[in-house]
């Protein structure tokens, strides 16, 4: 399973440091991805060292490498020999309760978050828990710098180590990404003059989202609320972590019901549920504050996870790396006839992803960002990041996970989810799919968002959503 050192070509010492990996390593922004896989069965770590040495090092030489400056002052990757035994954590504690070591897990994640990574080593860590958690025998925590990569990348890194339990010959397989029959162009045949108006609107959203992007970036600051504490430092102070796990065939049912994209529901469900925590924690700012999400978008075009092979091949269609842009979606007020209608939530997700889909402006915002690095180098892009992040409310993020369950060195996964540790938000929220489950991490500020309370105001939504929809009128199409 090795792969061909295709940045150390020759044997070389150095690699050039892509711009993207620079402005997530910086001075002013440094994102971790927190990666948590549970399992099934109590963990052998008998072989951790020789799969380590042998399977996950020889993915990428990113992992061999640590982040160094030059006499010009140009950052680049440094190939180093790597002392597995540094990057191996077993962490042990003295109580037997299943209970504890839920909180257990939840803190050590907290503490992994806040805690950077020796500058000496290369930027990843794993982390080994053998205790029993409610979900778990026992988990494997991975802590990779975003330098490294996107999600996109580490997801395709993690899944070159894994093998289907019910076949391991067999490559994985991933849900359909067709787009929905609703929002397909219906215009075609009919000849140019019918396409005007939409080519029209399209530029006119354009502008408009791409125009309000840059002011929210850099003048515009979301209101202070229960999920937004606004205080500087927010990405060094303690955070708290809790998930939720949700049927995509119920959600699928919603889908159809409403004759909607799977996107629009889990989005009307975030922001249905984000809603009802802030009015719950707080009746004067929680239904009229302004509250922007920034969500998050991969740049490739994605048909299913590529081989890390295909990845690192010159002129890849997926490349490798950092391949992402960011568009702001204004979460809508909640006012008393839709906390009686819960799917108006779902209705506003579908007009907001619908007319964005019409609009190129997370393009646009993918080419700003590199304009920005062209001209004023990294550190100006990380700060424009920076600023972004710390102006709006809360950020969205997700990733597509396989249809079969999967093993590592034969030992079975029963669920995953990961995390962003870094960002200048005091909410985050991650969604991963896997075996017929999306699982829903939600990230948020510790001893001032309650993570109790926006996880049932989370999966209150869900469940309001789901019995309206079922007896809803199916929309028709």
């Amino acid at each position: 399973m090795s792969v061909k050192n295709m940045e150390f070509e020759d044997e070389d010492t150095f690699a050039p440091m892509s711009p993207s990996a620079q402005y997530l390593k910086s001075s002013a922004l440094s994102l971790s991805i927190l990666g948590v896989l549970e399992f099934q069965l109590p963990i052998d770590d008998s072989m951790t060292m020789q799969l380590l040495k042998e399977v996950f090092l020889p993915i990428n030489p990113r992992f061999s490498s640590i982040m160094v400056t030059d006499d010009k002052g140009v950052k680049k990757w440094k190939k180093v020999d790597v002392h597995l035994k540094e990057h191996v954590h077993v962490p042990t504690s003295g109580d037997n309760s299943v209970v504890f070591y839920d909180e257990f897990l939840t803190n050590y994640l907290s503490k992994l978050a806040t805690e950077e990574f020796p500058p000496s080593r290369p930027l990843w860590e794993i982390h080994i828990i053998k205790y029993p958690t409610t979900n778990a025998a026992g988990s494997i925590i991975f802590k990779l710098h975003h330098s490294l990569g996107d999600g996109y990348s580490l997801m395709g890194a993690l899944l070159s180590c894994l093998q289907r339990v019910d076949n391991p010959v067999m490559p994985l397989t991933f849900p359909s990404q067709k787009s929905n029959a609703k929002d397909r162009d219906t215009t075609r045949g009919y000849g140019f003059l019918r396409r005007l108006p939409k080519v029209f609107s399209g530029l006119s959203y354009t502008l408009h989202d791409f125009g309000w992007n840059i002011f929210k970036s850099n003048l515009i600051q979301d209101d202070k609320s229960p999920v937004r504490s606004g205080v500087e430092g927010v990405e060094f102070r303690p955070i708290v972590t809790c998930t939720s796990t949700f049927s995509i065939d119920s959600l699928r049912q919603i889908k159809s019901k409403l004759n909607v994209t799977l996107n629009d529901v889990i989005t009307g469900i975030i922001i249905f549920g984000t809603r009802l925590y802030m009015q719950k924690t707080s009746q004067e700012s929680g239904g009229e504050a302004k509250c922007t999400s920034l969500v998050l978008f991969n740049t490739r075009a994605i048909g299913g996870y590529k081989s890390v092979n295909e990845m690192i091949k010159p002129e890849s269609q997926t490349p490798w790396g950092n391949r992402f842009a960011f568009l702001l979606v204004s979460i809508p007020k909640l006012t008393k006839n839709e906390s009686d209608d819960p799917l108006i939530f779902v209705e506003k997700a579908h007009r907001m992803i619908k007319r964005q889909k019409n609009s190129a402006a997370v393009h646009l915002t993918g080419q700003l960002l590199g304009l920005i690095t062209k001209i004023r180098g990294p550190e100006a892009t990380a700060r424009y990041i920076h600023g972004t992040l710390k102006n709006t409310s809360m950020a969205i993020s997700s990733l597509i996970g396989p249809v079969e369950q999967m093993a590592l060195a034969g030992q079975p996964i029963n669920g995953l989810y990961f995390a962003v540790a870094g960002p200048p938000q005091s909410l985050s929220v991650t969604m991963v799919s896997y075996v017929g489950k999306l699982r829903i991490a939600m990230t948020m500020e510790k001893g001032f968002m309650d993570p109790n309370k926006f996880k049932s105001c989370i999966e209150y939504a869900f469940e309001s959503i789901y019995s309206a929809a079922l007896n809803a009128t199916p929309t028709k199409q």
